[in-house]
């Protein structure tokens, strides 16, 4: 049993499929090395953010992220739903960008209905000796930088990847995702809500995230950062399992406000709760 700040075992941790000791070293190893970009300056942060990478992943094989090729029926599921999603802004002349594609597989899907799919990266560890299409090319990037034609891109994409920017580098990542777009061209940005997290390794031990998410971000957060960057236009979706409708933001920045300020204990199950996992999703599409 593990034992977190409220001295209870977490339902995440019973649904982990690891043992509570390769958990345990998973979230002391990533931390120790979270730590090292949260300290590190904004010119030594271009180097570390593949190496700390490399140095996670080869150091916790049974990383999820890893074990997860072991798992193709899940896998397919996930990448479904995230395709009915998808395909509301996808054409087969599309230019698709996905920053933080993780094992590829979902721009690899992608790649079966456009014309053209980078994919964005700071590692290859996970990626290493993948066939793919000759319409796929994977680009290592710093962790800011975003290595392709500037205007070229229809459709840009991320799933879990703002949260593991560090926080003076979110502006610059997203400006870059911003000039890559064509002009009406779309980035798409999903994240955890800060609100019922921490969502990475940290969540079964500490209150906020202590680990490579190094900022979980409100709906509001992330809106004002793209107004920042220039977006013309914001639209939010919810839902689950694949089927998402656009929603107005005020509703869901009303309800952000209210839980942001009510005491930890009470906020946290009321965000976890169904209905509020649904609203507190950070599902944002904003248009150049």
């Amino acid at each position: 049993m593990v034992i977190t700040e409220g001295h209870e075992e977490t339902e995440s941790m019973r649904n982990e499929r690891r043992t509570t000791e390769q958990v345990r070293e998973h979230y002391e190893i990533e931390k120790e090395l979270a730590a090292k970009l949260r300290s590190a300056s904004r010119q030594e942060r271009r180097h570390l953010y593949t190496s700390l990478y490399n140095e996670l992943f080869q150091r916790v094989p049974h990383h999820t992220q890893l074990t997860h090729k072991s798992s193709p029926e899940e896998r397919k599921v996930t990448i479904s739903e995230q395709m009915k999603f998808l395909h509301r802004f996808l054409s087969n002349g599309s230019t698709f960008l996905e920053v933080g594609p993780g094992d590829c597989a979902m721009s690899l899907e992608v790649a079966k209905h456009v014309k053209q799919v980078y994919a964005v990266d700071v590692s290859n560890e996970i990626t290493g000796g993948l066939a793919h299409p000759r319409n796929f090319q994977l680009v290592i990037s710093d962790g800011c930088s975003i290595p392709v034609p500037k205007r070229s891109i229809d459709v840009a994409y991320s799933n879990q990847l703002m949260e593991h920017l560090h926080p003076d580098d979110a502006y610059d990542q997203l400006q870059n995702i911003y000039n890559a777009l064509t002009d009406g061209g779309v980035y798409v940005c999903i994240t955890p809500s800060r609100l019922n997290g921490p969502h990475d390794v940290s969540r079964h031990f500490d209150r906020v995230a202590t680990g490579f998410h190094l900022k979980e971000y409100s709906i509001s957060e992330l809106k004002d950062l793209f107004r920042k960057v220039g977006f013309l236009k914001i639209r939010a979706y919810v839902g689950a399992r694949g089927v998402y409708v656009r929603f107005p933001l005020f509703p869901l920045l009303l309800c952000e406000a209210i839980l942001s300020v009510l005491p930890y204990a009470w906020r946290k199950p009321i965000a976890l709760s169904p209905l509020f996992r649904l609203l507190l999703g950070v599902r944002l599409a904003g248009t150049k």
